[in-house]
């Protein structure tokens, strides 16, 4: 029996979620992103919009719908670039998300988008938070700083930066912002500047930093090379992705 117990022990953990393409519009531009419901939704129906990094939607976003659907909330991977518009390697990427960096208006305008579409896919209005990695952690921050209808955003090693010439506004959503210490691609300056600007906008904010972490920590596909400035680290993601559950549970 103690044999049996131990080969059910080693079983993979089956999803009870399911991920479903979702067409929708922004204007005459075609949108697809995924839907992962929960079999059973924790009270009040609480959601998570995910924004991917600057590849477009991927298996990491993707998964990580799943993972949340199977504790009970409602998640929609958005997508932000539109049907054939997805890079297919580093340098169209650099140039669709700089493009949404420098328009933040159209970056605020697709999230809130994907926002609608988990509201109709059964999420409460009032019970949100947006999450993202990379590019999608630049657009979480965004949500925060537009004051779009959500309680909290986790921005997983994105860029912080906002041009200068932007009003600083009150923030009302909770911020929190799980970044590698060693990531090249945020400089310092950009980090104080950031901080700066959490305080200005009287939010409710936390940074935590991971060791030995440089950019895109969370994503296993990104190798395990330090020194190229973006690499995966097993500890750090793990960390982080706990510091994300803690906060939706206390912030939803």
């Amino acid at each position: 029996m103690k044999y049996l117990f131990f080969a059910i022990a080693l079983l993979p953990m089956i999803s009870n979620a399911q991920l479903k393409e979702i067409a929708y519009t922004d204007a005459d531009k075609k949108l697809d992103g995924f839907v992962a419901k929960p079999k059973k939704a924790l009270k009040d129906n609480p959601g998570v919009v995910i924004l991917p990094a600057w590849m477009g939607i991927d298996d990491h976003s993707k998964q990580s719908a799943i993972d949340l659907a199977d504790l009970g909330y409602y998640a929609f991977v958005a997508d932000i670039y539109g049907e054939g518009s997805k890079p297919t390697n580093s340098k169209e990427a650099s140039q669709q998300a700089g493009f949404y960096k420098k328009n933040v208006a159209d970056y605020q305008r697709r999230i809130q988008l994907a926002l609608d579409e988990l509201i109709k896919q059964g999420a409460n209005l009032n019970s949100i938070v947006v999450m993202g990695y990379c590019f999608g952690g630049t657009g979480a921050i965004e949500a925060a700083r537009s004051n779009m209808n959500i309680k909290g955003i986790v921005s997983f090693h994105g860029g912080l930066g906002k041009d200068e010439k932007r009003v600083t506004e009150t923030i009302n959503a909770k911020v929190l912002v799980l970044h590698g210490a060693d990531d090249p691609f945020v400089p310092k300056a950009e980090i104080d500047a950031f901080q700066n600007e959490m305080r200005a906008a009287k939010a409710d904010w936390e940074m935590v930093y991971y060791a030995n972490a440089v950019h895109s920590f969370t994503n296993k596909t990104s190798g395990n090379d330090n020194s190229k400035g973006a690499a995966y680290n097993e500890k750090a993601a793990k960390r982080s992705w706990q510091a994300l559950l803690t906060f939706i549970k206390e912030t939803l």
